[in-house]
């Protein structure tokens, strides 16, 4: 007996080591993917009542929040009353955004989104959800992202009307169109327009569901801040792209502001 204990002494240090290490790296996986927050303007909207739309709707209308350039469509595991117009702060899983980020060791080449990336965010949403439920749910989340990759599918865990003390959302308000803006409208050429970008990422690396790249000539309106306040095309590529980074000189006509639609072109380097 008193020769053993030195090996079960030892064993339960290895054991209590083992269970640190472990401890430390959940915290760490925390750390690097905590839940994403946006706020915006809720747009309620009757959809089709494909399968897929439904399981997004937890049976209700669809919901999208409008957040500057972006338009979020809400995952809403639970109905939840929203009110078409108001402002709410939302927390969840940005879907691309996190899938992106586990990344992908083959770069796209076999398909996007993979499934085990749609399963591990759909657990990091929704902590509490059964075993037998993280199966179809990220199914659902698949299927509209492999449908959608670019536009932003956000897993809602959580969501409350936004209240005066509420943070500036991530991309500034003064990125969005100004609703008062009534500056007259002007359209320019694209190599023209070009002349006038002060900053922003022309070229950018090819995303994981379009691995091959290329380049897209994306349609905007530029405000009289000289902002891009709407992107006016379907275009995939384009919907990807960060508009928020983009500045131009103010346009202005004769001395007085207006607003310009242009076309704007941004090459995707392939990925390797």
């Amino acid at each position: 007996m008193k020769q053993t204990s030195p090996i079960v002494g030892l064993l339960l240090l290895t054991l209590a080591a083992y269970s640190g290490c472990s401890g430390e790296r959940t915290a760490k996986q925390s750390q690097q993917h905590p839940l994403d927050k946006i706020q915006g303007k809720a747009q309620v909207l009757v959809e089709s009542t494909d399968a897929t739309n439904v399981a997004l709707n937890a049976g209700g209308p669809s919901v999208y929040l409008l957040q500057g350039t972006h338009r979020y469509r809400l995952f809403l595991r639970t109905p939840v009353e929203i009110i078409d117009g108001k402002e709410y702060v939302a927390e969840g899983i940005h879907a691309q955004k996190a899938i992106d980020e586990i990344g992908d060791p083959d770069q796209g080449k076999n398909g996007y989104p993979l499934e085990s990336s749609c399963e591990h965010i759909v657990r990091k949403a929704w902590t509490n959800l059964s075993f037998d439920a993280v199966e179809p749910t990220a199914a659902v989340v698949r299927a509209r992202v492999k449908r959608y990759p670019a536009r932003p599918l956000f897993l809602v865990a959580q969501i409350r009307p936004a209240t005066s003390t509420d943070a500036v959302s991530a991309e500034p308000k003064n990125d969005a169109p100004a609703e008062d803006d009534s500056s007259p409208e002007v359209s320019v050429a694209a190599q023209k327009q070009r002349a006038f970008l002060i900053e922003g990422p022309t070229v950018q690396m090819a995303p994981l569901w379009e691995p091959a790249g290329g380049t897209a000539s994306c349609k905007v309106l530029i405000n009289s801040k000289g902002k891009i306040a709407r992107l006016e095309t379907g275009a995939q590529l384009c919907e990807t792209v960060e508009w928020s980074q983009f500045r131009f000189q103010p346009p202005v006509q004769n001395g007085h502001p207006i607003q310009v639609r242009t076309e704007f072109e941004v090459r995707f380097d392939p990925r390797k």
